[in-house]
C-alpha cells in the first residue's frame, strides 16, 4: 500500500537550489510525499533537517534505481544552470517511465531540448517571473499566469463597463473573447461566477482566455 500511494502522490526533486529548494519544502508544508535528491554535501546537511533527502547523482540512472526514483509519478529536475546535468537527468527519468516530468530551464534554447527529449513540462522561472511582474506595472492586471499556448489566467480590477452588470448581461466571451472565472466583490468572499454573478466597483476579476485578448480586455477603462 505504501507504494501505492506514493505512485498516487510522491514528487522527486532533483537538485535543491532556491528553486528546487523552494518547491521541495512548499511541497512538503502541503503534506505532499517529498523526496529530494542533490549532490552539495553542503545542501544535503542544510535540508536533511527539514526534508528527506538523499545525497546521490542524478545523471547516473543506476543511482536513480537505487533510491526507488521509479516508485514516484512526478519528478522535478531543478538543476537548470547545469546543462548537461540537467538533459541527463531528464533523459534518465524519461527512459525510467516517469508519468509526469517537469524541469527548469534557463533558456528558450534549454526549454526546446527538454521538451524533445521528453519532459512534460518545462518552465522558465525567471522569464515567467518577469513577464508576471511586467504585466503587472502601471496596469490593471494584479496576476498574470500564462497556463500553455497562450491560454493564460489573469487577476485584475474589474473595467469601469462591467460595474453593477451580472456576467450573463456583459457576454465579455461575446464581446471580448474571454471567460470570466470568478469573481470577489468588495467585502466579500471570492466566488465561481455564473451568469447571474453580480460585479461591483472595485471588484477583482479572474478572467481566462488567449493572453492577446486579455490584454486588450484588462485595458479597458
Amino acid at each position: 500500500m505504501a507504494n501505492e500511494a506514493k505512485n498516487t502522490a510522491g514528487v522527486l526533486v532533483i537538485g535543491l537550489g532556491r528553486f528546487g529548494s523552494a518547491l521541495a519544502d512548499t511541497l512538503d508544508n502541503m503534506d505532499v510525499e517529498v523526496l529530494a535528491v542533490e549532490t552539495d554535501k553542503d545542501l544535503v546537511e542544510r535540508w536533511s533537517r527539514r526534508l528527506p533527502v538523499v545525497e546521490a547523482d542524478a545523471t547516473d540512472i543506476r543511482a536513480l534505481e537505487q533510491l526507488g526514483a521509479d516508485e514516484f509519478s512526478s519528478a522535478v529536475v531543478s538543476v537548470g544552470t547545469k546543462l548537461e546535468a540537467s538533459v541527463l537527468i531528464t533523459a534518465n527519468l524519461v527512459d525510467m517511465g516517469i508519468k509526469e516530468i517537469w524541469a527548469k530551464a534557463i533558456s528558450l534554447e534549454h526549454k526546446r531540448i527538454l521538451s524533445r527529449i521528453g519532459a512534460h513540462h518545462v518552465v522558465l522561472p525567471e522569464s515567467e517571473a518577469g513577464a508576471r511582474v511586467a504585466h503587472s506595472v502601471g496596469g490593471r492586471m494584479l496576476d498574470y499566469i500564462e497556463v500553455e499556448d497562450g491560454f493564460t489566467i489573469v487577476k485584475l480590477s474589474a473595467p469601469l463597463e462591467t460595474h453593477h452588470f451580472t456576467v450573463g448581461a456583459l457576454d465579455l466571451q461575446g464581446t471580448y473573447g474571454v471567460h470570466v472565472i470568478g469573481v470577489m466583490n468588495p467585502g466579500k468572499d471570492f466566488e465561481y461566477a455564473t451568469k447571474d454573478t453580480l460585479i461591483e466597483p472595485e471588484a477583482l476579476l479572474v478572467v481566462a482566455g488567449e493572453g492577446e485578448l486579455l490584454e486588450r480586455f484588462a485595458q479597458r477603462p
